[in-house]
């Protein structure tokens, strides 16, 4: 047996447990190796029973003298057995285990580890780990689950931690022929020890000092490798030659004055960087984050009126054709007194495909055909498009600005399909991503370490801030009561529902019975719009535009205005509805803090006073927690964080789905480590060449997945 062989092979591992633990990316000797436990319970302290302490976790060594099984008032068996040694007896406790009368039995010697806990059936420890031994005098060094520090594994995918213990000891004996993978002047030089030490004491510490070196060498190398992920990525990007966009001092001061507003100080900060960055030739690779209302798009277009001023075109991609729309509106406003020719064009195989040109200020309808030719000429100088665009036979003739909206980083294809379509394969144009949804800081210096980073961290003045509450389930005919009154006043509503289809396992209202409720039994008498993903796009168009309407015809039919929207989640992104004031949220507890602030950005636009109702069923603690939160948080940036910390990585950014390497969460929000990490990385790229270390680039090559995060 060695590090290659399959975890099927091992000695009491079947086909259902392989099964089982490749589920968890465990398929071989050595990857279970690297399982490293998720915590330990200290049993080092080896007591006789009369001197056990109520709740101390401690290990016991005594003989069975009964053990019986017993049913509880609710049927559950409940195993008893008196324990004792020298000095006294002690009575554990199993629920759930009538098998245990077999295995354990009167007269034999046996090690237990748990705590002493009182109840009204007094003194007793309840579901202690145990081990029969085969000796009067048991040597304590061989106990795998009651002596010493015990490791605790994830138990999921029908895993135990006792069962992964008896699997992994006897692997340990194999942990030589891992070969260091870290160079040895960083492991020396970090005062860490040797990974073949490391995994040994990760599974089966010999004290609490020398686990606690073992997980800092672990944590050292999560980081260390995920930072050379990055850094080596950043590295062949700033390989690439991008044309310089140089910077119209005069023209960018013409254009602020237009706006009829001031901008914040952070968005001139913001705009300020880019064009710094546009005027290298070193493609820019920048995010743009800023919570939502708080001006991200002007400070983008300051950006497209230099690039197409200096001759080049410029591209802006939104992730729905409605924002794209909106977008395309919003810059012909912005854009009316700079003679910037703009474009919009949507879909990959759009029926009816009439777009709009801005042409002589005359807005005439062309086909898709002439449009692709326009944008080859170069006549067009700004298009805006869905996400799709890339999809479609695209040339342009000086592509040098490439925006995209609503998305964390540009990927690979997307990067290689718009360098092929900018007119010269040589350089690639800059980018500039732009989102409403803020990274975590630690996630700045960690995943998404390739980026530079511009936040918008404060929101123009004027802005009201929404109310929020948490509306329990005897204040919701109240709630109605007040929806009724703002839709009376002229104002609309967005109510948001997490799923499409009934589901009775979840309990979560799907957004097709809420429409049906309010439109039958609430507010009959009111005009109701349903929107969801399951939609034709151009449905989906005709719903917003109506939505969108303050006025339309009261005689019902399609050009009737909307007073209350019932939505999925695809109401998260970008749209402005300046008269909407009400964001009511059913089954808030089934989204993330992050996207029911984007949902709560949705209200709030104009000059009325909002308000974010949050619904949930749910009375578990950690849901209060997270609503609570989101009511008395209003910073996009430290819901971040609270989510992060609430729900993990793998939670906020889907990452489950990509292949992401389990990084630990404590690892993540650890500034020290991540900075500590992030030097070595830099220092070691600057002196030496990944290609020269093998085993070290094929560690690094399992996390540049994560750099393909969008």
């Amino acid at each position: 047996m060695d590090l290659k062989t399959k975890v099927s092979e091992i000695s009491g591992v079947g086909p259902a447990y392989a099964k089982r633990l490749e589920r968890i990316g465990v398929e071989t000797v050595e990857d279970l190796l690297f399982h490293f436990p998720r915590r330990y319970d200290d049993y080092s302290k080896s007591v006789p029973i009369a001197q056990i302490r109520q709740n101390e976790n401690v290990s016991v060594v005594g003989d069975v003298w009964e053990i019986k099984n017993k049913k509880s008032r609710r049927g559950i068996t409940v195993t008893e057995a008196v324990i004792a040694d020298d000095s006294g007896t002690l009575k554990a406790v199993w629920f759930n285990q009538p098998f245990l009368i077999k295995t354990l039995q009167q007269g034999d010697r046996v090690a237990l580890a748990g705590k002493l806990e009182w109840s009204y059936a007094g003194t007793s420890m309840n579901s202690p780990s145990y081990e029969k031994l085969d000796s009067k005098v048991p040597n304590l060094a061989n106990l795998n689950h009651t002596g010493g520090v015990i490791p605790v594994y994830s138990e999921t995918e029908g895993l135990s931690s006792k069962w992964l213990r008896q699997k992994i000891k006897p692997l340990l004996n194999l942990v030589d022929q891992i070969d260091e993978y870290l160079p040895e002047d960083i492991w020396k030089g970090q005062f860490l020890p040797k990974i073949q030490e490391a995994i040994r004491e990760m599974h089966f510490p010999t004290e609490m000092d020398s686990l606690n070196k073992a997980r800092e060498r672990i944590a050292f190398d999560e980081m260390f490798l995920l930072q050379l992920a990055v850094l080596e990525k950043r590295k062949i990007s700033d390989k690439d030659k991008a044309s310089k966009i140089s910077f119209d001092e005069e023209l960018t001061k013409k254009f602020v004055q237009s706006l009829g507003f001031e901008l914040t100080e952070a968005q001139r900060k913001s705009a300020w960087e880019i064009l710094k960055d546009i005027q290298n030739d070193k493609p820019m690779n920048r995010l743009l984050e800023g919570d939502v209302g708080s001006g991200k798009t002007v400070v983008a277009v300051m950006a497209m009126l230099n690039a197409a001023k200096a001759g080049f075109q410029g591209v802006l991609l939104a992730p729905t054709e409605v924002l794209a729309g909106q977008h395309f509106e919003s810059l012909n406003k912005l854009f009316n007194e700079f003679d910037i020719n703009v474009a919009l064009l949507t879909g990959t195989k759009v029926k009816n495909e009439n777009l709009k040109m801005k042409n002589d200020n005359v807005k005439v309808k062309i086909s898709k055909k002439d449009m692709l030719d326009e944008i080859q000429k170069g006549e067009v100088d700004i298009l805006i498009g869905t996400h799709a665009v890339l999809n479609d036979d695209i040339q342009f003739k000086n592509l040098g600005l490439v925006i995209i909206d609503e998305q964390h980083r540009f990927g690979v294809e997307q990067r290689s399909r718009l360098r092929k379509e900018s007119g010269d394969e040589k350089t690639a144009p800059h980018f500039l991503s732009m989102t409403a949804t803020p990274i975590p800081r630690t996630l700045t210096l960690t995943i998404y370490g390739d980026l530079d980073v511009s936040v918008i961290d404060e929101m123009p003045k004027g802005r009201k801030q929404v109310l929020t509450r948490v509306v329990p389930q005897s204040k919701r005919q109240d709630a109605y009561g007040f929806i009724r009154k703002e839709v009376e006043s002229g104002r609309q509503v967005f109510v948001i529902c997490p799923l499409i289809e009934e589901s009775d396992k979840l309990g979560v209202k799907s957004v097709e019975s809420e429409y049906k409720k309010l439109k039958e039994n609430i507010f009959p008498d009111l005009t109701i719009g349903l929107l969801h993903g399951k939609l034709k796009p151009k449905e989906k168009e005709e719903i917003m535009e109506r939505f969108f309407a303050r006025g339309g015809s009261v005689s019902g039919g399609k050009n009737e205005k909307i007073d209350i929207l019932v939505s999925t989640s695809v109401i998260e992104v970008g749209v402005d509805i300046p008269n909407a004031t009400i964001m009511m949220i059913e089954g808030a507890e089934r989204f993330g803090l992050a996207q029911l602030h984007q949902f709560r950005g949705r209200v709030g636009r104009g000059e009325h006073k909002s308000y974010c109702l949050l619904f949930t069923e749910s009375d578990s603690e950690i849901t209060q927690k997270r609503l609570e939160a989101l009511v008395n948080t209003h910073s996009g940036f430290d819901l971040a964080e609270k989510d992060l910390e609430i729900r993990g990585p793998g939670e906020v950014f889907g990452t489950h789905q990509h292949g992401l390497p389990d990084i630990d969460m404590k690892n993540l929000m650890n500034i020290a480590l991540i900075k500590r990490t992030r030097s070595v990385a830099e220092e070691f790229l600057e002196n030496n060449d990944l290609e020269k270390y093998p085993l070290l680039k094929e560690k690094v090559g399992k996390y540049n997945v994560v750099t393909k995060l969008e």
